[in-house]
């Protein structure tokens, strides 16, 4: 009788592992339909981890029920994205390829999302966790384009004060019922949200990113110089 290998079961494990994590996101997703009502309009599960949609109006009300009634205590980041293409192209392109090889204007694709997109150019990101269990969820909500502003997380999760500020600077949104949205990392007069993808970055256009090397252009040997002069003539 063969006996069985660490490696003949440790995918049925895993499996399994997997398969009780979706079973308890499942579960998790239906009492947070059942505590936010039509406030939830969208979710997602993926690998055990759940995601969920609010509008932006209960976006602070995902954060309390998730902390007070989930007993997700840690917060782990605050963020946005802007999903507009930029107007501006590939800055980070070497010159000396453009030069050579003058990139041809394309029509801009369709933006694809996936999961963390929405209906929105802007969306609002956070991710917070149970350190007892190990769960985690994703909580995210679209941003009206003209009206960049959401309910704070700071009354919360006190810790996502500088995130929330970080996203006011780079961004742009401001969150109702922060402490005290002040710049991080900009000047105070400074103008313009530098996350944004219609927010030009001119220093790049001045100064390759680092990194990007102009390559030259090899020297060509003295007999095939000649040649080509003597082609010249």
């Amino acid at each position: 009788m063969s006996r069985l290998s660490s490696t003949d079961i440790a995918p049925s494990t895993a499996d399994a592992a997997e398969a009780a994590a979706d079973a308890e996101a499942e579960a998790l997703l239906e009492r947070a339909g059942s505590a936010l009502g039509e406030a939830l309009v969208g979710s997602h599960i993926s690998a055990g981890e759940l995601w969920l949609r609010v509008d932006r109006e209960s976006w602070a009300d995902l954060a309390g029920w998730l902390r007070d009634e989930e007993g997700f205590t840690f917060f782990s980041f605050l963020s946005a994205i802007d999903w507009m293409p930029s107007p501006f192209g590939r800055d980070m392109d070497s010159t000396v390829d453009n030069e050579l090889d003058p990139p041809e204007p394309k029509e801009t694709p369709p933006t694809e999302t996936g999961v963390s997109g929405g209906e929105t150019r802007f969306q609002l990101l956070a991710r917070v966790s149970d350190v007892a269990t190990g769960r985690s969820v994703i909580a995210k909500a679209d941003l009206p384009d003209g009206d960049l502003r959401a309910p704070s997380w700071v009354p919360v999760y006190p810790g996502a004060d500088w995130h929330e500020r970080e996203a006011w600077e780079m961004f742009g949104i401001t969150f109702d019922g922060h402490p005290g949205l002040r710049h991080i990392y900009l000047p105070g007069e400074f103008e313009g949200h530098p996350l944004r993808k219609d927010y030009p970055l001119l220093a790049r256009r001045v100064k390759p990113w680092p990194g990007l090397v102009d390559v030259e252009l090899m020297p060509t040997e003295p007999d095939e110089a000649a040649g080509a002069e003597d082609g010249a003539e």
